[in-house]
Formats: C-alpha cells, sequence, structure tokens
C-alpha cells in the first residue's frame, strides 16, 4: 500500500474512533505507519563521502555539544574547528570554558559543521554531524608545539591567545556521522569513510 494511503488509514484509525474520541491511539498509529515508511537514508558513495570530507576540511569553526555535569543536560557552544595532519578533527579551547569542564567530565560529544549560504533556505545547505568522544591534548609536549605551528597556518588570529596558559587543544575521534547534503540526501558514514 502507498505511504500516503497508509498514513490516511493510520489517522483515521487513530482520530476517527467513537472509542477514542481524544485520538490517544495516534502515537501507536503513526509508529506503525512510520515503521513501514521507506528509509530516508540512502547509500553511502563516494559523492557522499567527498562532500563530508569538503565540510570537515573546510570549517573554520563549529557547534559542539557536550553534557552539562552540573544537570546532565545538552549544552551547545561555537568553537573554533580545524583538522590535524591526519586529518582529525581538532579544537583550540580554554580550560576555564564551559564545554571544556564538561569534556574533562565526560568525553562524549557531538559537532556540527556546515554553514548556510547567504540565499535560500538554510535548510537546504549541506552540513554535517558527527559522534566523537573528545581527547585533551597534553600542553607540554612535542605534540602541542607541532599542532600551534599547524592550527596558526589555518588560524592565524588565535595567535592573540594561543600561547595563554589556559588553552589547549583538543582532539575529537569521530565514531559516527550523519550527512545532510541537502533536502532528500541523507546519509550515515563511518570513521573509515573519512580515510578514503
Amino acid at each position: 500500500m502507498p505511504f500516503k494511503a497508509l498514513l490516511h488509514r493510520a489517522s483515521n484509525s487513530a482520530f476517527g474512533n467513537a472509542s477514542d474520541p481524544l485520538g490517544a491511539a495516534a502515537p501507536n498509529a503513526y509508529s506503525a505507519v512510520m515503521s513501514q515508511a521507506p528509509s530516508p537514508i540512502r547509500p553511502t558513495d563516494a559523492e557522499a563521502i567527498a562532500l563530508a570530507q569538503h565540510l570537515l576540511a573546510t570549517a573554520r569553526f563549529a557547534a559542539l555539544g557536550v553534557l552539562d555535569p552540573d544537570t546532565g543536560s545538552p549544552l551547545v557552544s561555537r568553537i573554533a574547528f580545524g583538522q590535524d595532519a591526519t586529518a582529525t578533527p581538532l579544537t583550540l579551547i580554554s580550560d576555564l570554558s564551559a564545554h571544556a569542564r564538561a569534556i574533562a567530565q565526560d568525553p562524549r560529544v557531538s559537532l556540527l559543521v556546515g554553514e548556510p549560504g547567504t540565499k535560500g533556505d538554510p535548510l537546504t545547505h549541506p552540513r554535517l554531524t558527527l559522534l566523537a568522544h573528545a581527547s585533551p591534548i597534553p600542553r607540554h609536549g612535542p605534540e602541542h608545539s607541532a599542532l600551534t605551528q599547524l592550527w596558526l597556518s589555518t588560524h592565524p588570529k588565535s595567535k592573540l591567545y594561543i600561547g595563554f596558559a589556559d588553552f589547549g587543544f583538543v582532539r575529537f575521534h569521530p565514531l559516527k556521522l550523519y550527512l545532510n547534503g541537502g533536502f532528500g540526501r541523507a546519509f550515515h558514514l563511518t570513521p573509515a569513510d573519512l580515510r578514503t
């Protein structure tokens, strides 16, 4: 049966039943219909992988989601964003920030990269969501020095504060990725896809 016909039947059965005038059965009916709906996720192809890699390579800032250690609620911040020499996502943050404190308590994070253009519906522009594990990098070590030079090559304005004692790098190890390439173009990617 076509999807629209299934949805129409579910609506009638949930809201048009005299024994259920408030439509209490609606959530169950909707779930039943959606379980029969075709998946909106497309097979991951070379074009999707290239788009995800491009979004990561060109992003200079991102939205970072963490879990607030005081409440357990989601907390979202805007952060500077880049990649290390292996194309692994990276940021430079202050230990004094709320998101740094949250990462210290729970390294599970989510990031969103991809900004809308100047024209058109913002929701039609591609964006990439990452579920990741955050790993702070020791400030007094050889890796920090190498990352500092790399970071300044793409974020020159951070030269003003990159040497402050409370600033350090955090690497994000992707676990799962969700690519929305625009209307009707959704994909699930793996960390291995980013290395192809």
